[in-house]
């Protein structure tokens, strides 16, 4: 079930909004939305598309999150984001930081690469997929930053870690670093490395083992294991 904001008129999960209402009718949200009508007002194009901005919580709900992989800001090219981190659309081509990713996985797990890169399936297993800055204008990234996404995210964390449940915090880059002041690590887990893109992949991503540590961590805490290989992109196109 999905409820509608009066403040943003975007669909977010119930369980989302639970925790997150009251945001939508502060100032700098109001402010973020202004200045997006703005945007598409001036015609520019704007990606994800609005239906799939929260992406991520609709297909993550609250209180089963055991993950949060953290993004800088989505894909700024036509047909990429869908409003998960990382992911990109069924028949896009992968993009490199994602091709890294896949490499990671392969060392560490032995999961052969996936030939596409839409990652639904993580994201209903409890992997949230969150991007600190939700929208981006085409073309130019990093264009929404300082809008106010920034405050809406932090917030995010703010209340996965106020959750007794323990959660698994992976903190790719420093970007994602500085997330961890929101983070009390007694009582949740987190793990750091490089970020995957090229120009870092070498300095400390490769060799992380990050997947096999999740799911470490999940049985020791008697939680179910994340299924790390991606179902097949014919089986993904017929469900959609």
């Amino acid at each position: 079930m999905m409820l509608m904001s009066a403040t943003t008129h975007v669909k977010i999960a119930t369980s989302w909004l639970m925790q997150l209402g009251d945001e939508f009718d502060k100032p700098y949200m109001q402010i973020l939305r202004k200045f997006l009508l703005h945007e598409k007002q001036a015609k520019k194009i704007i990606y994800p598309q609005g239906n799939q901005i929260f992406n991520a919580f609709n297909l993550t709900p609250f209180d089963e999150v055991k993950v949060v992989i953290f993004g800088q800001d989505p894909y700024h090219g036509p047909n990429q984001a869908h409003g998960l981190c990382f992911s990109v659309m069924p028949g896009v081509r992968i993009p490199p930081s994602l091709k890294n990713i896949y490499t990671e996985l392969a060392n560490d797990l032995h999961i052969a690469p996936a030939k596409h890169g839409y990652l639904e399936s993580w994201a209903k297993q409890g992997v949230l997929l969150l991007n600190t800055v939700l929208t981006v204008e085409q073309g130019k990234a990093y264009s929404h930053q300082g809008k106010g996404w920034e405050q809406f995210t932090d917030q995010v964390i703010i209340r996965l870690n106020a959750r007794q449940k323990p959660i698994i915090f992976i903190l790719w880059g420093k970007h994602a670093e500085n997330k961890s002041k929101y983070i009390d690590q007694n009582r949740h887990y987190v793990l750091k490395s490089a970020h995957p893109s090229p120009l870092s992949a070498h300095q400390g991503f490769f060799g992380n083992k990050h997947f096999s540590k999740i799911n470490k961590i999940l049985a020791s805490e008697a939680m179910e294991s994340i299924h790390w290989e991606l179902p097949e992109i014919e089986k993904v196109a017929n469900r959609r």
